[in-house]
């Protein structure tokens, strides 16, 4: 099976079975009232661990480039904690940047939001939750189709 992250505080997750969604949404790792990013990154790992006990065999996500310095921070650290729990536990991922889902998905690179939601309408045959969720479904399509993981 296939896991597709669109790691944020608002994380958009797909998983994929032979080609198909199985099942996907929004986890919500947005800070409560007076907590450190710290614990944010904590959620995020315990949620992940349960995740990747799901015969996952391969986790793709969206490399993105977030302006200003807190939203670089928790970037970094989702993205690093995907890494970390894929190694410790042998499985493969890869790192798609932006522009490369939007092209493959709609034809541009430049490519908006709204065309990506549309797109991922397409697939999942209902309206994704947000901008999140579509491109996590997009991303796991593009993973079964680029790297052929079944």
């Amino acid at each position: 099976m296939i896991l597709a992250l669109d790691t944020a505080l608002r994380t958009g997750w797909c998983l994929l079975k032979d080609g198909k969604v199985y099942e996907s949404g929004v986890q919500d790792f947005s800070k409560k009232r007076g907590e450190s990013n710290g614990a944010v990154f904590l959620r995020f790992r315990a949620w992940l661990g349960r995740m990747l006990d799901m015969d996952i065999k391969f986790v793709i996500y969206e490399q993105v480039f977030p302006r200003g310095q807190a939203a670089k921070e928790i970037a970094a650290n989702l993205t690093g904690r995907v890494q970390e729990e894929c190694t410790a536990r042998g499985i493969e991922y890869a790192c798609v940047y932006s522009t490369m889902l939007k092209k493959w998905a709609t034809g541009s690179g430049k490519a908006d939001k709204l065309v990506m939601i549309a797109r991922a309408r397409e697939i999942l045959n209902r309206d994704p939750v947000d901008d999140n969720e579509a491109d996590a479904v997009l991303l796991g399509m593009l993973a079964f189709e680029e790297y052929g993981v079944k």
